[in-house]
């Protein structure tokens, strides 16, 4: 009974989804990205790698975001959901202590390519 359980985890684990390819963005969406976060202040309540300073703490570090599960512990991790909660994070999470950001559309997509890419640097 053990053996054929065990088995069965095995195949099912075989025919898992491969994972995702991870998002690279464009030198220039990069720069972009990074750009917006420092006119927006984001670094004021969370660490991000690539940002010096400041490098807040009330907010939880974005590094690493690509692997992340779920945005905010409760919403898919996709770009165009990360855009609209960096855009109005309480519009989209009731709730959510992180306040909605002075940034575009435009600009929290960059921002979000930015957050997606930088563990590739």
């Amino acid at each position: 009974m053990i053996v054929m359980a065990l088995s069965a985890s095995v195949t099912l684990i075989a025919c898992k989804d491969p994972v995702e390819t991870r998002r690279e963005p464009t030198n220039d969406v990069k720069a972009r990205g990074l750009a917006a976060i420092e006119r927006a202040g984001c670094g004021s309540c969370h660490k991000i790698p690539g940002l010096d300073w400041p490098a807040g703490r009330l907010g939880p570090s974005l590094e690493g975001f690509d692997d992340v599960g779920l945005i905010a512990g409760a919403l898919p991790n996709r770009p165009d959901v990360l855009a609209a909660f960096i855009r109005n994070a309480p519009g989209v999470k009731p709730g959510s202590t992180m306040p909605p950001m002075p940034v575009s559309a435009s600009e929290a997509e960059d921002i979000a390519a930015y957050l997606y890419g930088i563990d590739h640097d």
